[in-house]
């Protein structure tokens, strides 16, 4: 019984530390999803290294270099 309930507690255990994980999203995905909510037109150049999207009301370039840094740029129209 001792050995049923110790298998239980580590599937337990497992399961909740593999799935707390699985739903974490970068800045970049977060402001891609974003605009496209806000129907912004997205033009995707260089294989994804370089994104502009834009909407009535902003503008955004996300860059990624070769080192794989993110620079975003994000402009207020007014």
């Amino acid at each position: 019984m001792k050995k049923l309930t110790m298998i239980a507690l580590f599937a337990g255990f497992l399961t909740m530390s593999l799935s707390s994980c699985r739903d974490q999203k970068t800045p970049k995905e977060e402001i891609i999803e974003d605009m496209q909510d806000q129907g912004a037109d997205v033009k995707v150049k260089d294989g994804g290294d370089k994104i502009k999207m834009e909407t009535d009301d902003q503008k955004v370039k996300i860059k990624t270099d070769d080192d794989g840094n993110v620079k975003i740029k994000q402009e207020d129209k007014d």
